[in-house]
């Protein structure tokens, strides 16, 4: 595992796969996925166990801090262990796109996917089974009133 990086620089590469703050931050969700693949597709330095390290594609209509949004969450999962070599609990790193909720969008409902990495699934065919999704073609052109980057314990 040398020679990945760490959990703890997972967020700070997200940004810069996103390219946030700077002009050709992502403008479309379409935009935000490219960067989400890319960073996708680094391996870090996990926990040696088949769902150390997820990917979760989620949207839906909520309400956490404010009005009413649409949001389109793409994130990244890693366990996290204990000194004595068991679960502790969950990083995740967020990258969040937040949109009026606008009846195209609103129409789409709510929906989530994992993929773990170690699990024996195929990362490609889960990017390909999502972007065959009638809901992609609603979100992949819209440009979102917000884009954030966080991370935190679960």
């Amino acid at each position: 595992m040398s020679g990945r990086p760490s959990i703890g620089e997972a967020a700070d590469l997200l940004r810069a796969e996103l390219r946030v703050g700077q002009l050709s931050s992502p403008t479309t969700a379409e935009d935000a996925w490219s960067a989400f693949i890319r960073f996708g597709r680094m391996r870090f330095s996990t926990a040696d166990s088949p769902d150390a390290d997820g990917l979760l594609f989620q949207y839906g209509v909520y309400t956490f801090d404010g009005p009413e949004a649409f949001s389109l969450d793409l994130t990244r999962q890693f366990e996290v262990l204990g000194e004595d070599g068991d679960h502790d609990h969950f990083v995740q790193v967020h990258c969040e796109l937040i949109y009026e909720p606008v009846p195209a969008l609103a129409a789409l409902g709510d929906f989530n996917s994992w993929f773990f990495h170690d699990s024996g699934e195929d990362l490609g065919r889960w990017l390909e089974a999502l972007t065959a999704r009638d809901a992609w073609t609603a979100i992949r052109e819209q440009r979102p009133m917000k884009v954030e980057v966080y991370q935190e314990a679960v």
